[in-house]
């Protein structure tokens, strides 16, 4: 009797040990991104109900005991607002992870202080390659698309289509930066040229003297290194300015779905875009979008929201597979375990914290050729994950030895 006492009372300790391994007993997950300005379409409200959908199918599909919690806050785009929230989440909302952060500014900002915390920036919404380069932790995983990665997918088929010469459009903070960057130097390497280049404010409301001095280039092709609102007036405006019809052709180098959606096809026909996602891609992501847009007023996902959910199953899987929601020791088994969910498929990440899978793509429709609501795609390429970001000894990872 006393033997099978001391076994009893062995097997609840290590229960209790292997629950401490879990800070407080919660893991407790916090969407961070512009959940009113000009990316609020691209993430916003919509991305926090897809964190809460992957907790529910998480603990659906494994019958998992965790207890998770899922939160929500609005960085403004702003990088001082995005660290202030930040840091009280970390010390003392006892938050564990940082989900989505668009605005590249906010998420190198975040990167660094999930770095200084031990915590986990699990990354969907910024562009920003520095995040995976020169910038890269142990701590964070950027898991949707990059800057590089836009840039050898709409610009190199571009430029193989004779858009030769170009006029950068730039949004003038890092993220902006980022993109003409990396896209320049796709440009040049493909026998291209660019004339030149002029930036402008995040949240724009008024193109017009950007667009001139577009316009007066005489380039081919104007490429749009902008995003969310910012890019939808540019090609908006861009149309009333008779630059299409002048015959230069504009390039939008991050555009989402919610964007065509907002523009209209008889705006946005033509535009080749490059995307990781699409929701009409297959039967498993024609799934999980009818359900997306009935919670979501007919909305269909953003790739930023797809991410959001298949980050969080795939976080959720390593802390249970490691016992611990320690943050450095998640990312480390994220890496450690291959990525397998309904939406972007089979897939690992690297040492750099950058995930790879396919890219794709996509010509806009003509609105002769869309068949039924949110019908906005048609398939030109897909890019192998092998081939669609940058290799991982080119991008200053100070993690990666050469």
């Amino acid at each position: 009797m006393k033997r099978k006492l001391l076994s009893i009372a062995a097997a609840c300790a290590m229960a209790t040990s292997a629950q401490a391994q879990i800070s407080d007993g919660v893991v407790k997950i916090g969407v961070l991104n512009d959940m009113s300005g000009l990316y609020a379409d691209i993430s916003g409200p919509s991305s926090l109900w897809a964190a809460r959908a992957a907790v529910e199918d998480y603990i659906k599909a494994t019958g998992s005991k965790l207890k998770i919690e899922v939160i929500g806050a609005d960085h403004q785009n702003k990088p001082d607002v995005g660290s202030n929230i930040a840091r009280k989440w970390f010390d003392t909302d006892q938050v564990d992870a940082i989900v989505d952060v668009p605005t590249s500014s906010v998420a190198l900002a975040i990167n660094q202080i999930a770095k200084e915390k031990g915590k986990i920036h699990l990354n969907t919404g910024a562009a920003s390659a520095d995040l995976t380069g020169k910038a890269c932790t142990l701590n964070t995983v950027h898991w949707l698309y990059d800057t590089w990665m836009l840039a050898n997918g709409t610009g190199k088929a571009v430029v193989q289509t004779g858009g030769d010469s170009w006029f950068f459009l730039t949004a003038d903070y890092a993220f902006g930066h980022a993109l003409e960057r990396d896209t320049e130097a796709v440009v040049t390497k493909n026998g291209g040229k660019v004339l030149g280049r002029v930036r402008h404010p995040l949240s724009t409301q008024d193109f017009s003297s950007f667009l001139l001095q577009a316009q007066a280039s005489k380039a081919k092709i104007v490429g749009l290194a902008n995003a969310g609102g910012d890019t939808i007036n540019s090609i908006k405006q861009a149309a009333e300015f008779g630059i299409t019809n002048g015959g230069q052709n504009l390039a939008g180098l991050l555009v989402f779905l919610t964007d065509i959606h907002s523009l209209g096809l008889q705006t946005a026909q033509g535009l080749i875009l490059t995307e990781t996602f699409y929701w009409d891609l297959n039967e498993q992501t024609r799934a999980w979008s009818k359900r997306f847009a009935a919670a979501n007023n007919g909305k269909h996902p953003s790739m930023v929201n797809a991410g959001v959910y298949a980050v969080i199953m795939h976080y959720l899987k390593a802390i249970e597979a490691g016992k611990t929601d320690d943050g450095t020791k998640v990312t480390a088994k994220m890496k450690e375990l291959p990525t397998d969910d309904p939406l972007f498929g089979k897939g690992v990440i690297r040492q750099d914290g950058r995930k790879l899978h396919n890219a794709y793509l996509f010509e806009v429709k003509k609105p002769s050729e869309s068949k039924y609501p949110w019908d906005y795609y048609k398939l030109r390429a897909t890019i192998p994950a092998d081939q669609a970001f940058r290799p991982l000894n080119d991008g200053d990872c100070p993690l990666i030895k050469k």
